[in-house]
């Protein structure tokens, strides 16, 4: 049984009570609420606070939806650059469009979509015209003329001015968007100006769950969410600015403590009065260091997150995504940590066993792979590559035969099924690649179940791997990771590949 140390249902009543009291609060017409991290499947605050609810966040929007509406900000460089979610494998833009229908689901309104410091390239323009086409408002931003030291440009018709208005009429406008450097803090200042000018009174506050601000600096959960975002160079860091105000310790990231003196003059030129806020931390809304209920177990979640954020850095490394010195970085917070990737259990088992294979098999096994699983009860279960199918793939088998309580030697897929889909790979669609991949290997195990009772016994179990943890002896194929991340697998892999050859697919 996986052991819990964060109380998701406590965390949403406080968090929405929280929200509340901010809207209430301030004598204002309304709050620009800038929503950090992931807004739905948070699935880093899932592995770090073990008993989190990965769609927390919307739900508590949910309970304020008739008071709220979104505005989706999308930076216009990371359309032109492809850039990637990393939990998804899906393009910025196509999460965009993901997050709009999940928003929906939950009966929230969408205001509109902003597309920040706007360039005029053609994925751009496409992806404003695909939006407006379905029927979502798109709105330009471009970059704010004299941001981010001159404060009387930036605070005038030349800079926010520049932008068009966002027509909002909601207490609580939740400024969302796919990633880092999307744009919100520079959407919502832009509609202070904006309200500012119309009469409205308005405030603006940040919701941020990471690093928690009322942990220590070095707990492992903060160190954790410097290696999720080692590639953005983030640092956590003591909130001098909230040290000298009240004399007590908060912990924030560079990025909010170096652009703190220049928003807080900003929402003075704004509004003309002195701001409310003296620190970064008195901008942020977040409660979840109120809902940890077993310090221990947290910590020892988040020494896994931080193996898993340097296995994968090495593998992005490998394939040319990210920088040394993200690699560097990601290495330096293992060793703060006195950490190494053999403390991810399933990483030796499986190495091990790759090992153990070539010795014992010589060159016929050259190039076996080997994944390795943790079960549910602690348990480690292995699968190999063969010529019949992919290492991923073989330990999925063995997992659920395990789990539904069947011998290793009872045939969930007929060797004929297995060899009838290798031929229709090979000789009809023409691929080089004659091993089955997951989805293949799941599709015929559906198949199988309608006919053979062990296989319908041993999908009944899929569901039971999800936060299984798993790692693999070579890097995986892109519809591999897929289909491993939608049975809710957390998977890491060594930076190898199965083959010499140029193109993986």
């Amino acid at each position: 049984m996986k052991k819990i140390g964060f109380d998701a249902e406590k965390y949403i009543e406080e968090q929405s009570k929280y929200i509340r009291e901010r809207i209430n609060s301030g004598n204002s017409e309304r709050l620009y609420l800038e929503f950090g991290g992931k807004l739905v499947q948070d699935k880093h605050a899932m592995r770090v606070l073990p008993g989190f609810d990965e769609n927390a966040k919307i739900k508590l929007l949910q309970r304020l939806k008739d008071h709220a509406e979104i505005i989706m900000c999308i930076y216009a460089g990371d359309i032109t650059t492809s850039k990637t979610r990393q939990d998804f494998g899906i393009t910025y833009d196509l999460e965009v469009l993901r997050l709009l229908d999940i928003f929906r689901r939950y009966d929230l309104e969408i205001n509109s979509v902003v597309v920040t410091r706007y360039q005029d390239e053609p994925a751009v323009n496409m992806f404003i015209n695909k939006l407006e086409r379905r029927g979502i408002k798109t709105y330009k931003h471009t970059f704010t003329k004299g941001y981010p030291t001159d404060v009387d440009t930036i605070v005038s018709e030349e800079g926010y001015g520049a932008n068009p208005y966002i027509e909002v009429s909601k207490p609580l406008v939740v400024v969302t968007g796919p990633g880092g450097g999307s744009g919100k803090l520079a959407t919502c200042l832009s509609q202070l100006y904006h309200d500012n000018k119309r009469g409205v009174k308005v405030r603006y506050a940040k919701f941020e769950t990471f690093p928690i601000w009322n942990l220590p600096l070095k707990h492992p959960v903060n160190v954790a969410y410097e290696a999720a975002t080692a590639d953005l160079k983030d640092v956590n860091m003591i909130d001098s600015f909230h040290l000298e105000a009240y004399g007590e310790q908060a912990v924030n990231y560079n990025r909010d403590l170096e652009v703190f003196p220049v928003v807080k003059r900003i929402i003075e030129k704004i509004t003309g009065t002195e701001s409310e806020y003296k620190s970064p931390t008195d901008m942020g809304v977040n409660r979840a260091g109120f809902s940890i209920i077993d310090d221990e177990v947290v910590k020892e979640a988040s020494y896994q997150e931080i193996i898993r954020r340097y296995l994968i850095a090495l593998v992005d490394y490998k394939k040319g995504k990210i920088s040394e010195a993200s690699l560097e970085r990601s290495k330096l917070l293992m060793d703060e940590c006195n950490l190494v990737v053999e403390d991810r259990v399933v990483v030796e088992p499986a190495r091990e066993y790759a090992e153990e294979k070539r010795v014992s098999d010589g060159d016929h096994y050259e190039n076996v792979v080997v994944m390795a699983m943790e079960l549910p009860d602690g348990q480690i279960v292995t699968g190999r590559s063969s010529r019949r199918m992919v290492a991923a793939a073989a330990n999925i088998l063995n997992a659920i035969k395990v789990l539904s309580g069947l011998n290793d030697d009872i045939d969930l897929i007929s060797r004929q099924v297995l060899a009838d889909i290798q031929n229709l790979k090979v000789d009809i669609l023409q691929n080089d690649r004659t091993s089955l991949n997951c989805e293949e290997i799941l599709n015929a195990l559906t198949i199988s179940a309608a006919t053979n009772p062990s296989a319908k016994a041993a999908l009944d179990k899929i569901k039971e791997l999800r936060g299984c943890r798993a790692h693999c002896t070579a890097i995986l194929s892109e519809r591999d990771e897929q289909t491993l991340r939608g049975l809710g697998i957390d998977v890491t892999c060594d930076p190898e590949y199965i083959t010499t050859n140029l193109y993986f697919g």
